[in-house]
């Protein structure tokens, strides 16, 4: 009856036909997705005119309609080149986002239902709102602290020499096995608090009969999250998680720039440092086009890829 009903009301939808009355009533909101629609063209689809430049010898004086054209030695010499040194950047890229997205997404759905079991909102909303406020502190600012706390005099180092866990003080920025969990940590810290808000309200969204039903049924907390908290978070989840895979790539650019040095070079360069590297400092303009273009092809695939998974396993997806 349920699905009845709902193909039932899609139809009407269909059928339904837009007349000057019905327009007139959604003036606002159509004036206010018009600007949108101009923000979008103007900032995402003209700039994508700039990718001529990764199938061009481009030169800034020429411009992209005046550069010559050769095909795809771009790519050529950004994957087989081994000076170019790109798929180690890949790699980099690549773990530093798989491991940012397990992280952060565990950490947010594991606070999130942590936080919506505190029932005094006494203690509940002080800790919600610190949990906050470092989404809007600078990455820079971020960085500095984390460069504080692990230096060599910082405060982790006496943490573990006074309880007697390591006889030596460790430079963390100076070896490479480190440096992914640093930036997979800062991420963590961060963003926790700001991406566990969307659980909480798919939380706050499930009926609190099912609660009531499970108590009378002898029920504890740990069952009652298994059974009704995480499969009423299902569906947002696998819509973020669809989201974030399309971010996998985008590993970041401020902490492995920040917190990069020599010493673990080869484990920070991703490829928008890369991009920076040949695009700006080295004026290679179309080659740091043409690894754009393979992230952002990357990106689209693994998309696609898992979307199809969560479609056939009968899961939410993004289309």
């Amino acid at each position: 009856m349920a699905i009845e009903k709902k193909n039932k009301n899609v139809d009407e939808i269909k059928d339904r036909k837009i007349t000057w009355k019905e327009i007139k009533r959604q003036k606002a909101l159509l004036i206010i997705s018009f600007f949108m629609l101009v923000y979008g063209i103007v900032f995402y689809y003209l700039p994508l005119a700039g990718w001529l430049m990764a199938f061009q010898k481009y030169k800034p004086k020429l411009g992209i309609f005046g550069s010559k054209f050769v095909g795809l030695e771009n790519f050529k010499f950004l994957f087989m080149n081994k000076s170019v040194a790109f798929w180690p950047v890949v790699r980099n890229t690549f773990f530093m986002g798989l491991l940012n997205l397990v992280t952060q997404t565990v950490m947010a759905v594991l606070f999130a239902i942590l936080l919506n079991e505190i029932k005094a909102n006494v203690i509940k909303k002080p800790i919600q709102t610190i949990s906050y406020l470092p989404h809007f502190l600078s990455w820079i600012i971020v960085t500095g602290i984390l460069h504080d706390a692990l230096s060599n005099s910082g405060i982790v180092n006496e943490l573990l020499l006074k309880f007697g866990l390591t006889d030596r003080v460790i430079d963390f920025f100076a070896h490479p096995e480190y440096f992914w969990g640093i930036v997979a940590f800062a991420h963590c810290w961060k963003e926790t608090g700001w991406n566990a808000i969307i659980y909480l309200a798919a939380i706050t969204a499930i009926d609190p009969c099912l609660y009531e039903a499970a108590s009378i049924d002898g029920a504890g907390r740990l069952q009652k999250i298994k059974y009704i908290t995480l499969p009423g978070i299902k569906p947002t989840f696998m819509i973020l998680l669809l989201i974030n895979i399309g971010n996998l790539l985008n590993a970041g650019f401020e902490v492995q720039y920040l917190l990069g040095n020599g010493l673990v070079k080869k484990v920070s360069d991703t490829i928008d440092i890369f991009v920076l590297k040949w695009g700006i400092s080295q004026n290679d303009f179309s080659l740091g086009t043409a690894a754009g273009i393979f992230k952002s092809v990357i990106s689209i695939t693994l998309i696609l890829i898992f979307n199809n998974i969560a479609k056939r396993n009968g899961d939410e997806r993004l289309f």
